[in-house]
């Protein structure tokens, strides 16, 4: 109920998927995949839906790198950009989609 909920706020799904088993994570390279409690304050402090229409910022490296995801693209890339310069033209993919990201930060971790 809640991840339909999630979804129709325009949260990409395989995050909330992600939090089905996990809600958010911080790897030892520092690297944070948001909450499902701190997403909207991150995303509205940055002005995410201001600067990157159609995207959610749904984490950071600790250094001043966010990631993102197209909130309605099942199989979006995950892009990063400097928090300070969110225009999506100088965004960076990161990775195909957000599993085989997930996948190469946590190895073994099943959603």
């Amino acid at each position: 109920m809640q991840a339909r909920a999630e979804a129709k706020m325009g949260l990409p799904a395989p995050l909330v998927a992600l939090w089905s088993v996990r809600d958010g994570l911080l790897t030892e390279s520092g690297v944070c995949v948001y909450s499902a409690g701190s997403i909207g304050e991150r995303n509205a402090t940055y002005e995410v839906a201001q600067y990157a229409p159609g995207f959610v910022l749904i984490g950071d490296d600790s250094g001043g790198r966010g990631f993102l995801l197209r909130a309605d693209d099942l199989d979006s890339a995950v892009f990063s950009s400097g928090l300070g310069d969110l225009d999506p033209a100088d965004f960076e993919v990161v990775s195909a989609d957000f599993k085989s990201w997930i996948e190469s930060l946590c190895p073994g971790l099943m959603y």
